[in-house]
């Protein structure tokens, strides 16, 4: 059965480029293994994470992220059974925080700054397709 999962978590210290680029490029890796995808959102000191694929693989990986001590105030906000994979094409794609993405990240907030955890599920899942459709991502 596919799943998709998405969580909300705040970064546990500050971030560098190089911090990023581990993370996306371990994620890569890790994902492909297990056969999930998905896609990660780092904005304002927090992580929004949308995970698909089966459900004992998204479970155990969300599981190795709540021990992961990068991440604190982990939280999920959706998880649902799908029919189909949004991200097909991608065992992890990164949208950064960027002045050109700023319209987008607010567009779906409800207040002035980013802030997942006040997102209802129907927001969340509009908020990741649109970007799949609209922005620029890292891959």
């Amino acid at each position: 059965m596919l799943i998709q999962l998405t969580y909300a978590s705040r970064c546990a210290k500050i971030l560098g480029p190089a911090d990023v680029k581990d993370i996306l490029a371990t994620s890569q890796r890790n994902n492909a293994i297990l056969g999930v995808t998905g896609a990660l959102c780092i904005n304002n000191g927090i992580f929004l994470q949308q995970l698909e694929g089966d459900r004992l693989a998204v479970n155990a990986l969300y599981h190795r992220i709540l021990k992961d001590q990068r991440h604190r105030d982990t939280a999920i906000l959706d998880y649902a059974e799908i029919v189909c994979r949004q991200f097909t094409g991608w065992s992890m794609g990164l949208l950064p925080s960027m002045e050109s993405n700023r319209q987008l990240f607010l567009k779906y907030s409800v207040g002035t700054e980013f802030d997942p955890y006040g997102m209802g599920s129907e927001s969340l899942r509009s908020f990741f397709q649109e970007m799949l459709q609209n922005v620029r991502w890292i891959e």
